[in-house]
């Protein structure tokens, strides 16, 4: 049973970009650019929070990166509970199909969850996952991985033969990196991690996605 006593305190929450100096951030479900097509609910501001733990294994993941010519663009980190509610009750509403052409053109809504791609109870409300890529600093574009975030195919699986051998070298490298900073894969979404020790691997937080949050 998931530990709901303590899921708005945000004590043990830091503002990613105050670790993780190299990145950027495009926080999707504070816009209305994702697979719903409106901002989500939690999402006050286009900021992205994650547990201390999770920051500082990020950072050195940022830094090794960063050597390499590449900076980490985050889409998303700490997900509110409430906007987790938004995504299945979303799901319930069998009309609204306004972004499938861009996000999951050959599947239909209630798959989503049987696939995996959307859960019920998200590892990000735990506050120690994140998704990200990679931006070439040379060119300023990010890195070419097949597919793009939140696209829900069988393409977006790391693992997926079907695209060409620099894309999914780009996806290896983006895997390697991260886990030897102990972060752990997911099978269906080449962009999703979660550190391997996540500090409240039973609770599901629920307070605002916004600076405010953080308790001084």
């Amino acid at each position: 049973m998931s530990n709901i006593t303590d899921i708005h305190d945000s004590s043990g929450f830091v503002v990613l970009s105050d670790y993780v100096r190299y990145s950027i951030q495009e926080i999707r479900y504070h816009s209305s650019y994702n697979f719903i097509g409106e901002r989500i609910d939690g999402y006050e501001e286009p900021c992205a929070l994650i547990t201390l733990e999770a920051a500082r294994a990020l950072k050195a993941a940022g830094n090794e990166f960063f050597v390499m010519g590449y900076q980490l663009k985050i889409f998303d980190a700490y997900r509110p509970a409430t906007a987790v509610r938004h995504f299945v009750l979303w799901g319930i509403e069998d009309q609204d199909l306004r972004m499938k052409p861009f996000f999951y053109p050959d599947l239909e809504k209630h798959e989503l969850f049987s696939k995996g791609y959307i859960a019920k109870q998200s590892s990000h409300s735990r506050g120690s996952a994140v998704d990200l890529t990679l931006l070439d600093m040379k060119t300023g574009k990010e890195v070419d991985m097949g597919s793009p975030f939140d696209f829900f195919s069988e393409i977006s699986h790391p693992d997926y033969k079907g695209i060409t051998p620099e894309q999914y070298d780009n996806r290896m490298l983006l895997r390697k990196v991260m886990m030897r900073h102990g972060f752990e894969p997911y099978e269906c979404e080449w962009w999703h991690f979660v550190l391997k020790d996540e500090p409240y691997p039973d609770t599901y937080f629920d307070f605002p996605n916004c600076v405010s949050s953080l308790r001084k």
